[in-house]
């Protein structure tokens, strides 16, 4: 019989992370998502919560063991400060845990450390989305090609996170020979590495996201992540479908608790509007989602940590698709309670809509 009730420790950390996301990011989600960042303070705050260097065990630099189960709790409960401030603030981990999962003694020894070690928030950056309708995470078109002892990459990506300040990017590309997709770790300011322009979004404005052009970068063939083994692709994304999920039931359940708390105030003609038949069921049906994915991911995360040498896919892909319709749903519904208010920007609610909407396209924006 399964039992997700959290340790002590896990307990510690989720009640620091969510007195964190009420007391200082949500008073400040409004006016980072009009500006377009989040005061460098905020940033730093997040990352002193030490959620990653605990998911880092002490031979690499880290003071804990990485968990799937602890960082979906802690990542539900950024999300419901801001998913923007929480895929910030979990930028790191999109290049120190695959490089746990996946990569080689050399590599973990050499990375880790300086990610667990960093006292301000270390600037790390992953790439996998590609621009264009068709991307398939299965089939990216970035290439990577052996040439003696280094690969040649070339191709685009977009989305990712923070890439001027980042100290190293960890870019997926498909094997031209062979077609097996594998993570290089690229040194930023690498020849034929350029960065684009900030891209505009609907949505996590507060996340400056940028494009790459990738023109003949060369990197050692030490800097394929797992070296000759290759890496362990496959379960990245899971672990990274599963932390998106939870982000998912974040902001679901942000969205649902504001329209719970408004509908009780909000009096037409002399009762809260939550009397009212098609409000309540709206609100109950909201729940059900909020409880239903958070349940899918709860038990795809333990499904990682039980079984080390799978992948959890089925799960994982599983946990992200519902987490994905729950969000938008809720959040809609969300703005659908609050009548015309939900259309206003100084209501958060339009905002949470805004961002449930990218989830389907989210792919590799964080890896827990």
């Amino acid at each position: 019989m399964l039992s997700f009730k959290p340790t002590e420790e896990q307990q510690m950390l989720l009640d620091a992370i969510q007195k964190y996301a009420d007391n200082d990011v949500r008073p400040a989600a409004h006016d980072a998502d009009e500006h377009g960042s989040f005061p460098a303070h905020l940033l730093v705050k997040g990352w002193e919560l030490g959620l990653i260097p605990a998911g880092i065990p002490e031979a690499y630099g880290g003071f804990g063991e990485h968990s799937a189960v602890t960082n979906v709790l802690a990542a539900e409960a950024l999300a419901y400060g801001d998913l923007a401030l929480a895929l910030a603030v979990l930028s790191p981990g999109l290049v120190a845990y695959p490089v746990y999962l996946s990569g080689t003694e050399e590599q973990k020894h050499n990375i880790l450390p300086q990610i667990a070690g960093a006292e301000s928030l270390p600037v790390f950056t992953a790439a996998l989305i590609e621009p264009g309708i068709a991307f398939d995470p299965a089939a990216p078109k970035t290439t990577a090609t052996r040439e003696g002892d280094h690969y040649v990459l070339n191709g685009m990506k977009a989305y990712v996170p923070m890439a001027p300040e980042a100290k190293m990017l960890l870019i997926y590309a498909r094997d031209s020979e062979t077609g097996k997709v594998d993570g290089y770790l690229v040194e930023s300011g690498a020849a034929g590495l350029t960065i684009g322009e900030r891209e505009k979004l609907m949505g996590i404005r507060a996340l400056p996201t940028y494009s790459l052009h990738l023109s003949g970068v060369k990197v050692g063939a030490e800097c394929k992540l797992g070296g000759e083994s290759g890496t362990r692709y496959e379960r990245i994304l899971s672990h990274s479908r599963v932390g998106l999920a939870a982000l998912a039931v974040g902001v679901a359940r942000g969205a649902f608790e504001y329209a719970r708390n408004y509908a009780k105030e909000r009096v037409q003609f002399g009762v809260p509007i939550a009397t009212k038949q098609a409000i309540a069921f709206m609100l109950a049906e909201m729940a059900i989602e909020v409880d239903a994915a958070r349940m899918m991911v709860w038990e795809a995360a333990w499904k990682l940590d039980s079984d080390p040498n799978g992948d959890g896919t089925a799960e994982s892909y599983l946990a992200k698709e519902y987490a994905d319709k729950a969000a938008m749903f809720v959040t809609d519904s969300a703005v659908q309670t609050l009548g015309g208010h939900g259309y206003i920007r100084e209501h958060p609610v339009e905002r949470w809509l805004r961002n449930a909407r990218g989830f389907a396209t989210f792919e590799g924006l964080v890896v827990v």
